[in-house]
Formats: C-alpha cells, sequence, structure tokens
C-alpha cells in the first residue's frame, strides 16, 4: 500500500454538485479475468477497474500461465488458456485484501491439476474461508484453511461432482466460488438462494456461452464446460456510486449527475432503501450494456428521514449499508437496520466499527445482535479509526460535509483497493478532502 495517504482531513461544508463518472465495477472486473482466462479464444474488457483487489486477482492468473494485454488502464486484452490450461503457480497466489478474489479463486482452483496456496494482507488472513470450504469439499475438493481462515491450500487432481447446495446465509461470493468449481464438475451443480445476491457471475457466465439456468432461489449449471472469448463492457460500480449518491443527498448544492453507472436489481437495495427515506434519485437513459443494466443516475439533495430498513432489501444493500448509516446519522429520527450480521465478516466488523465513529461524531448509534439502531442529528468532529476498511473511510469522508468541525479519518491506505482516485473525485464533486501521509 506504499503511495497511498494514511489520513483524510475532511471538512464540514463541502456543496456536491456537477457530473462525475466513477470507476469500473469491481465485482464484474474480477469475474472478467477469471472467466476471460479460462475461456478459448481472446476476451476484450472495457472499463476494468483499475483497483489493487482487480490487480491482485490478475496478477494470480498471469502466474498461472495467463497472457493479459493493458493497452489502456482501464482495458484488458485476455489470452485466455481454456478450462485445463492453467499452469501451477511458482509460489503461493497473493490476493491482498481481496475477499471477493480469494473466495472465487478458489472455487476455480478446485478443478485443476496442480496444488495451489492462497494467501492476503494481514486483514484478509483473519476473514473466514469454511463457508466456501464446506460446500466445495461436498463436491469433493480437497482445501484445507487454518482454523476457517487463510491460508487456503488446495489439491488438485480432484474430481469433482456436481452437488446440490442451499446457502445458509445470502452471499453471492460462495454461491460464485460453487458455480466456478461446477465448471470443472460432472453432472449439474444447483444452488438455492435464501434471498437473491448480485448475479454477476451468471450473466458473465451466459456471455462466455455457459448456459445457466435460473428458476427462482435456485441457480444450476451443469459441468464439465467449455467457456468462448467475447467482448465485456464493465458498467461504473454501484457501490462506488452510493458515496456520491448520499453526498449529493445529504450535501447537494444542486443536482449531481453521475454518468454510467450498473444499476443492476440484485445490487441496487440502497436506493430503494433511501427513496423510503424520501430521497430524490431518479434514473435515466436506462440502457443494456453487454448483459448489465445501466443508467445514468440524478440526485437531488434533500431532507431525509429516519425509517426500519426492510429485510428484503438488505442483502442487495450490503456493501453499502456503511455509507447508509452516513446517510442516517443526519436523518430525521430514527434508523434501523437488523438482518445484516454479514457486515461483521467484512473487512472489519463494519457494524460496530461504523457504531464507534458515529459515536465520536457524536451521534446516537446502538448496536444490534445483526445490524444497529441510529438517532439522526447534530454531526460534530473527531478522529475516526477506519480499521483499515476502505468502505468506513468513504462514509465518513461523506458524512463530514455536514459535520461542525473537520474529521480526521485515519488508515485509509486501502480506498485504493477500491476506488482508486477516490479522493480527488470528492474534491471536484465539491466536497472538502484533504489527505495526509
Amino acid at each position: 500500500m506504499s503511495g497511498q495517504p494514511a489520513s483524510f482531513i475532511a471538512g464540514p461544508g463541502g456543496r456536491v454538485s456537477g457530473e462525475i463518472r466513477v470507476p469500473g465495477d469491481k465485482s464484474i472486473s474480477h469475474r472478467a479475468v477469471m472467466l476471460g482466462a479460462i475461456a478459448q479464444g481472446i476476451t476484450e474488457v472495457n472499463g476494468f477497474l483499475n483497483g489493487e483487489d482487480c490487480l491482485a486477482t490478475l496478477a494470480a492468473f498471469e502466474a498461472m500461465g495467463v497472457h493479459a494485454e493493458r493497452p489502456a488502464a482501464d482495458r484488458l486484452i485476455i489470452h485466455g488458456v481454456g478450462l485445463r490450461g492453467l499452469k501451477a503457480p511458482p509460489a503461493a497466489l497473493d490476493l491482498g485484501n481481496s475477499g471477493t478474489g480469494m473466495r472465487l479463486l478458489a472455487g476455480l482452483l478446485c478443478g485443476q491439476e496442480f496444488d495451489s496456496v492462497l494467501v492476503g494482507d494481514q486483514s484478509l488472513m483473519r476473514r473466514p474461508m469454511d463457508r466456501i470450504g464446506a460446500p466445495l469439499r461436498r463436491m469433493g475438493a480437497r482445501i484445507r484453511t487454518r482454523e476457517g481462515q487463510p491460508p487456503i491450500k488446495i489439491t488438485g487432481r480432484m474430481a469433482l461432482q456436481g452437488v446440490a447446495h442451499e446457502l445458509d446465509v445470502p452471499s453471492a461470493q460462495v454461491k460464485s466460488a460453487i458455480l466456478l468449481a461446477g465448471l470443472y464438475a460432472s453432472g449439474r451443480t444447483l444452488i438455492v438462494e435464501p434471498t437473491p445476491t448480485r448475479d454477476h457471475t451468471e450473466r458473465l457466465l451466459a456471455a462466455f456461452g455457459v448456459p445457466v439456468e435460473c428458476d427462482g432461489a435456485e441457480i444450476s449449471i451443469r459441468g464439465p464446460a467449455i467457456l468462448q472469448g467475447c467482448r465485456i463492457e464493465v458498467p461504473g460500480d454501484f457501490s462506488s456510486a452510493a458515496f456520491f449518491i448520499v453526498a449529493g443527498l445529504i450535501a447537494g448544492a444542486s443536482p449531481l449527475l453521475i454518468r454510467n453507472v450498473g444499476v443492476n436489481p440484485t445490487r441496487t437495495g440502497l436506493l430503494e432503501i433511501l427513496r423510503l427515506m424520501g430521497a430524490d434519485i431518479r434514473l435515466l437513459a436506462p440502457r443494456d450494456c453487454g448483459g448489465e443494466p445501466v443508467a445514468d443516475l440524478e440526485v437531488r439533495p434533500g431532507p431525509l428521514r429516519g425509517i426500519t430498513v426492510p429485510h428484503e432489501f438488505v442483502a442487495s444493500a450490503i456493501d453499502e449499508l456503511p455509507v447508509l448509516f452516513a446517510a442516517a446519522a443526519v436523518a430525521e429520527g430514527e434508523t434501523v437496520v437488523s438482518g445484516a450480521a454479514e457486515l461483521r465478516v467484512k473487512e472489519s466488523d463494519r457494524i460496530s466499527v461504523m457504531a464507534e465513529g458515529l459515536q465520536r461524531v457524536g451521534v446516537h448509534a446502538e448496536v444490534l445482535p445483526d445490524g444497529i439502531r441510529i438517532r439522526g442529528g447534530a454531526v460534530g468532529g473527531g478522529l475516526i479509526e477506519s480499521r483499515g476498511d476502505h468502505r468506513i473511510a468513504m462514509s465518513f469522508a461523506v458524512l463530514a460535509a455536514r459535520a461542525g468541525k473537520p474529521v480526521v479519518i485515519r488508515d485509509v491506505r486501502y480506498v485504493a483497493t477500491s476506488f482508486p482516485g477516490f479522493a480527488a473525485m470528492a474534491r471536484s464533486a465539491g466536497l472538502l478532502l484533504g489527505e495526509q501521509d
């Protein structure tokens, strides 16, 4: 993480307006690299997120013999090696801070002819991995962890068999790991979701020519499968746009236009929640881009009111909940979120860390077993410990626009993993955000 600022110094009073375009979708960028690598022929990826998480995934495949040209920072030309063409890497594959990269890659590597080891940075090495290990073992994989945490050690040359697996908790990463293993398995791999989660893997598999059957809560594929290289257009990342959606609502001087944002309905629970809170957010020029719905978002500033968030929107807003908590801090009344236990096993325990930060700036926040209760009110200044969590850091950078005094946010180096150039874009939109080494 060298070269990245250690802290943000966020000033109060920033006024957001104008027009911005956020970087490419991280979830789609990860998956495009993985599927392009094991496809036959060439895959062209436009809009690739040039962030550290996705670059770690790309480096892992290059270590396994995949050649990728980069004619521009956001463009890849991947020379696929086919389903069985990956080579044994010379060392452990380091995924940095990327939980998505590690979990999805584990599923894909279970079908290889060689042994492999997955590691990451200090934060990633503490994250739970048995949620993928258990279903993959049922498929015949030999996969070991250290008391449920990385390193993940995978034995190759195992015959995989398709299984039916019902997810205990909604998780697109677990679902995707199983589907990627299913590409190498004999027979049908079936997943049953308790609640719909982001479906980028299913959409991309279809784009690469793999038949995917979706019937209500059931998703299935049949393996072994053959993938054909294709052209992928990556839209702007909704999770990155979320910070500016909230900034436009709570600190807007005039409408803010966010161009070319992916609005996949399995990702946009935040929009539904904010609209229930009174937000005026409009989708302009809706269109299809490479199998993904895309639109320009117009965000109009206005007051918000606290609500009890309906459970059906929680899974599709899971990554955006930290910035929702920032919006709740300035909403009138009380906001309650439950059914969000998944937040406790992200880059940090996002429920506890957000509650701690809100309390430090004078906002009433009560931790619940699987959520949080926030009473909106005046926001003061203070010192925020982001615990190395990029979404925590960016959420408080947005909230600081409504603070009475400056907010210092420490340990922000990991912002570059998902949103390179965040601070510069925030300043261009009108937020008062400085950086400090």
